[in-house]
């Protein structure tokens, strides 16, 4: 099989429509929009959400919560996941996101409390989570904060 052998799925492409051509080609005159009005004028396509002059629904729904534009979102990763990684003694941002376990750092890492810890290990990342950080250094290991 050759690339320019590759075609696509039949019925999957369809001939484009084209507009303005003529009487005899079934699309000429007014161009398949009818007779005047709004939706046949140029331009007169109405925006995304617009409901016929009457009050859209994004205005209509009460606004509700607030969002702090100075709050950190944390990537995180559970203890147990840190504990799988056979071989490694220094944890840091840039290891787990080598080894695909955290795709997104976003505002940093953030290491929470879930499962347990067998060896010491080193971690680095932005925050910690209490229990976290005691059962790092109960097993004998660090947690920096970067």
């Amino acid at each position: 099989m050759n690339i320019q052998d590759i075609k696509p799925a039949e019925g999957s492409t369809h001939k484009r429509k084209r507009v303005g051509r003529g009487v005899a080609s079934g699309h000429g005159k007014t161009s398949c929009k009818g007779h005047k009005g709004q939706k046949a004028r140029s331009g007169g396509s109405m925006g995304l959400g617009f409901e016929g002059g009457q009050m859209p629904l994004q205005r209509r729904v009460p606004k509700r919560g607030f969002t702090n534009i100075f709050g950190k979102t944390y990537a995180t990763i559970n203890l147990d996941s840190l504990n799988e990684l056979k071989g490694i003694d220094l944890i840091t941002p840039a290891v787990l996101k080598e080894k695909r376990i955290v795709k997104d750092l976003k505002d940093g890492l953030k290491v929470l409390g879930n499962g347990k810890i067998e060896r010491p290990i080193t971690v680095q990342a932005a925050a910690f989570s209490a229990s976290a950080m005691e059962k790092i250094t109960a097993a004998g290991g660090k947690a920096e904060v970067l």
